[in-house]
């Protein structure tokens, strides 16, 4: 009988324990489970994370020469004469195309801490689709007001030295950046070029 009550206490020993094991088993997967799918979740990986990939995607491309842009406006069936030549890519160089963006009217602003003035007409130039050009005609305004602000913060010594030209042109880019990111959330002009640079 010794025998009967030992062999059952055993079963009843193990299969509790074996019960007991699987019921914290179960907590922990659960309770890594549910830490795990939040993690997922909170990395965006599932859930929620493809308006993150569809936001990126939104951002203007590069466009390589002999690729058509889908934002650049198409000609009118009949615009233009026989004179008027094709867009023609050279094989060296970028392997990107660019486009310019020329602002019509000239900028003028005092320099910084003198009276000599400062006058140039620019234009900006992007190798991303054509929806850069279409947020600087859009938002013109501001970063004309942004590029007078830059100029004005210039010393004159900068527009004397092709080096001090060299950083106006870089901090005239930034200002356009700047203000497309705000408005817009991307920049996407590469350089700003003086197509007239007059010091009085």
């Amino acid at each position: 009988m010794s025998d009967k009550s030992d062999k059952e206490d055993k079963p009843k020993k193990k299969k509790g324990g074996g019960m007991m094991v699987k019921v914290i088993g179960a907590i922990a997967l659960l309770g890594v489970g549910g830490g795990g799918v939040f993690g997922l979740v909170a990395a965006g990986i599932i859930g929620g994370g493809h308006a993150e990939e569809e936001k990126k995607d939104n951002n203007p491309k590069l466009i390589r020469k002999g690729e058509e842009d889908p934002y650049a406006p198409k000609a009118k069936e009949g615009e233009g004469g026989e004179g008027e030549m094709a867009d023609v890519e050279g094989e060296g160089g970028s392997e990107f195309r660019t486009v310019y963006y020329n602002f019509a009217d000239d900028f003028t602003s005092n320099l910084k801490n003198t009276d000599a003035l400062l006058q140039v007409n620019i234009s900006a130039s992007t190798r991303r689709d054509y929806r850069v050009v279409l947020w600087m005609k859009k938002h013109e305004l501001a970063i004309r007001s942004a590029l007078l602000i830059a100029i004005a913060d210039t010393p004159e010594e900068d527009v004397i030295s092709p080096e001090g030209k060299g950083r106006l042109q870089k901090r005239l880019t930034a200002a356009i950046n700047k203000v497309l990111a705000e408005t817009e959330g991307f920049g996407g002009v590469d350089n700003v070029y003086f197509k007239t640079f007059i010091v009085q």
